[in-house]
C-alpha cells in the first residue's frame, strides 16, 4: 500500500516504444508504475527491460475501449499501490493510408476506441481515485501527436481523435483544476518506435511524394513526460510538442 510520500504513475500502451520510454524514466525518478497494454508478455518483458520489479511495478492486461476492462486495471492499481499520481494516456493505433470513402467502420472504430474512447474511460477513473485520495489530486498526460494540429495524407481516423484529444485534453483541464488535477497534452514528432517505422524508409507526403523521415530517440519523449510530472500541481504545461528537429512539420518542410 502507498503512503503519501510514494507517487504512482499508470501508463497506457507501455509494453513498447513510448510508453516504455515513460515508464523507463518514471521509474529512475522514483515512481510506482503500473504497466498497461494488450500482451501482458510484452508488459513483463518491459518491466525486466527497465529494471523493474513486482515490488515497484505492476503489469496489468487491459483493452482501454472496454469499461469493464479499464474499471479492472484501477481495482489492481489501487488493490496494489492504494492511490494514482499521473496517468499517462499513450496508447495509440492507426490505419493504413485510406481515403475516407474506403475505410471500412470496423477500422474507424478500432481506431476511435483505442485513442479516443480509451483516454476518456482511463481519465474517468483516474479523476475519481484522484478526487477520493489523500493526498488529493493528480496529473493527467495525454498523448496528443503532431496529428492533433497537421494531419498526413489519408490518416482521417487517426487526425480525428487525435484532435478530439485536444478537446479532452481542455475540458479537463478546466473542470478539474479546483480538484488539483492538472491535464497536460504531449504531441510528439516522429519518434523512434515500431510504429514510425516505415518512416525511416519514406513515407507519404502531402505533394504525393516518399520520402525518408527523421526521427528522434524515444528516451526523449520519455523525458519529457517525466518533465511534466515533476512539476508542482500549481503549475501545468497544458500543451508540448516535441519533436525530431528536422521532421518536416515547421513551415512544412
Amino acid at each position: 500500500m502507498s503512503t503519501s510520500t510514494t507517487r504512482v504513475a499508470l501508463i497506457t500502451g507501455a509494453g513498447t516504444g513510448i510508453g516504455k520510454a515513460a515508464a523507463r524514466a518514471l521509474l529512475g525518478a522514483g515512481y510506482k508504475i503500473v504497466l498497461s497494454g494488450r500482451h501482458l508478455d510484452k508488459l513483463e518483458a518491459a518491466i525486466s527491460d527497465i529494471g523493474g520489479n513486482h515490488d515497484n511495478c505492476l503489469a496489468v492486461a487491459c483493452d482501454v475501449g472496454n469499461p469493464a476492462s479499464v474499471t479492472a486495471m484501477f481495482e489492481q492499481l489501487k488493490a496494489k499501490f492504494g492511490r494514482i499520481d499521473l496517468l499517462f494516456n499513450n496508447a495509440g493505433t492507426f490505419t493504413a493510408p485510406t481515403l475516407a470513402e474506403d475505410i471500412r467502420y470496423e477500422d474507424w472504430m478500432n481506431v476511435v476506441n483505442t485513442n479516443l474512447t480509451g483516454p476518456f474511460l482511463c481519465a474517468q477513473e483516474a479523476i475519481r481515485m484522484m478526487k477520493a485520495q489523500s493526498p488529493k489530486g493528480g496529473r493527467i498526460i495525454n498523448n496528443g501527436s503532431i496529428s492533433a494540429y497537421a494531419p498526413r495524407p489519408m490518416s482521417l481516423p487517426y487526425t480525428a481523435t487525435k484532435h478530439a484529444i485536444s478537446g479532452l485534453t481542455k475540458s479537463i483541464a478546466l473542470d478539474y483544476r479546483n480538484d488539483n488535477i492538472a491535464c497536460s497534452q504531449i504531441d510528439i514528432g516522429n519518434a523512434a518506435t515500431e510504429m514510425t517505422h516505415r518512416m525511416a524508409n519514406g513515407i507519404l507526403q502531402a505533394d504525393g511524394s516518399i520520402k525518408v523521415e527523421p526521427r528522434m530517440n524515444a528516451e526523449h519523449v520519455g523525458q519529457a513526460v517525466l518533465q511534466i510530472a515533476q512539476l508542482p500541481l500549481e503549475s501545468n504545461v497544458l500543451f508540448m510538442t516535441i519533436m525530431a528537429t528536422n521532421m518536416p512539420y515547421v513551415g512544412r518542410g
